[in-house]
């Protein structure tokens, strides 16, 4: 995941701080430069690193904290609101009708968060449309009207055309009755006078109420200059993140963030469509320091779990009655909720108490399961104590895994199931949920 290299550093800092007997000068110091050495190995640039490490020090060494809060507490809060203030208030963007133009250089995902802006507009009741403005990289029109179909919007431009001003100019006609236009521009290797001269022509034709930056995690240390030169030019008046899904140090976008004083949006964590996620500094910061963000991993359950099907699943559990479909649907809505890796990100202290190599390992698993019923009949799914012998050797050619493997999944069903019976067992708390579950008032 981008930024592992700076949450180890944070959360170690973290961690130094919690199992110190006290708080004095000599640890503010030395957790200081701890953090000054994780910013810099993480790409941050130096001079905001310095500046950062030195609030950090200064607040530690002459605020006193509260009566409510002990001196650890209160230096951890400390690292965690200087934090925030780099990464600008959280904002949103509004749900109204607007014209966004999307900037930034080649090969920072702008096209494919295009699509996921355009989506996440669409969803919330909004006619949203996507202009095609680059006109310079090959199959630039293609991979847009691929987003766009995605997303289930219409999409205007020419793969022919030659001059992006005269596209957005069209588009802009073509889509008038839209809510919500946002116009694709071309990025380069580098920034050059002629794309500088271009996205100053489109800003003038399209007038927009956005201007967003968009910046890859992995951009490094050359991510503040070029922001500074976006910005000098139409004005970056907003930030999205993409590609933090990937192995990236991400200090370059964070500097890019300071360097504009364009806070960001949204920050980008896959490439489905819907890999978009509200960026909130607080619950951000928190990820990066382990102190873990429950209401945001409640937030993405709400998202993707339907509460139709896990009523009836809850119901049937109660009745003693599970069988791999509904484990495979258990399944499902995990990964809906997203990467187990991100998911124990949000847990308070999750990744200080399991190891990426267990997480890698269950995910692995879990992958494996899934491909494992996939090749399963529904018969099977619906009985599987029948899935013996000659069954297990035909799921496992189906599938290309062992015949251990079969039976290590119904080895972890027969587990589950025998927990489930355990839980459901308990007469009181049985009651409770059929009460709640017969109300409508379980919420999942």
């Amino acid at each position: 995941m981008a930024f592992e290299n700076l949450k180890d550093g944070l959360r170690n800092a973290v961690k130094k701080v919690t199992n110190a007997s006290h708080v004095d000068k000599d640890l503010v110091k030395e957790v200081s430069k701890d953090i000054q050495r994780a910013m810099i190995e993480a790409d941050i640039e130096v001079q905001l690193a310095l500046e950062l490490t030195e609030k950090i020090k200064e607040r530690g060494l002459t605020e006193k904290p509260s009566s409510e809060i002990s001196s650890r507490e209160h230096l951890i809060r400390i690292i965690h609101e200087e934090f925030v203030k780099i990464m600008g208030d959280g904002v949103e963007l509004d749900l109204k009708p607007q014209v966004i133009m999307m900037v930034g250089l080649y090969g920072m995902g702008k096209t494919t968060t295009c699509g996921k802006l355009a989506a996440y507009f669409q969803k919330r009741g909004l006619n949203t449309a996507l202009i095609a403005g680059d006109t310079h990289r090959p199959a630039a029109y293609d991979q847009l009207e691929q987003v766009a179909e995605d997303a289930g919007v219409p999409v205007s431009g020419d793969p022919d055309a030659e001059k992006a001003p005269k596209v957005v100019r069209e588009g802009m006609q073509e889509f008038d009755n839209y809510d919500v236009l946002i116009i694709d521009t071309a990025g380069r290797h580098s920034l050059e006078d002629e794309l500088i001269n271009e996205i100053k022509l489109i800003k003038n034709i399209a007038e927009p109420d956005e201007v967003i930056l968009t910046v890859d995690a992995s951009i490094g240390q050359q991510a503040g200059p070029q922001a500074k030169a976006f910005h000098e030019a139409v004005g970056v008046t907003k930030t999205i993140i993409t590609k933090m899904d990937g192995s990236a140090k991400g200090g370059g976008a964070l500097s890019a963030v300071a360097e504009t004083d364009a806070p960001v949006a949204f920050i980008g964590n896959g490439e489905r469509i819907r890999d978009l996620e509200k960026f909130e500094p607080k619950s951000f910061t928190s990820r990066l320091l382990g102190m873990g963000d429950i209401e945001k991993l409640l937030e993405k359950a709400e998202e993707v779990v339907d509460e139709e099907k896990a009523e009836e699943t809850a119901k049937k559990m109660l009745a003693g009655d599970f069988d791999l479909k509904d484990m495979y649907e258990q399944m499902e809505m995990l990964t809906g909720v997203g990467p187990l890796q991100k998911i124990v990100d949000m847990l308070p202290m999750g990744p200080s108490t399991i190891s990426e190599d267990e997480i890698m390992s269950t995910q692995r698993k879990l992958d494996d399961f899934r491909i494992i019923m996939d090749s399963m009949t529904e018969e099977e799914m619906e009985n599987p104590n029948k899935i013996k012998g000659d069954r297990i050797r035909r799921v496992a050619r189906g599938c290309g895994k062992s015949p251990n493997d079969i039976r290590e999944l119904l080895s972890h069903y027969k587990k589950t199931k025998k927990a489930i019976k355990g839980f459901s067992g308990n007469r009181k708390m049985r009651k409770q949920i059929k009460k709640q579950l017969d109300s409508g008032n379980l919420n999942f």
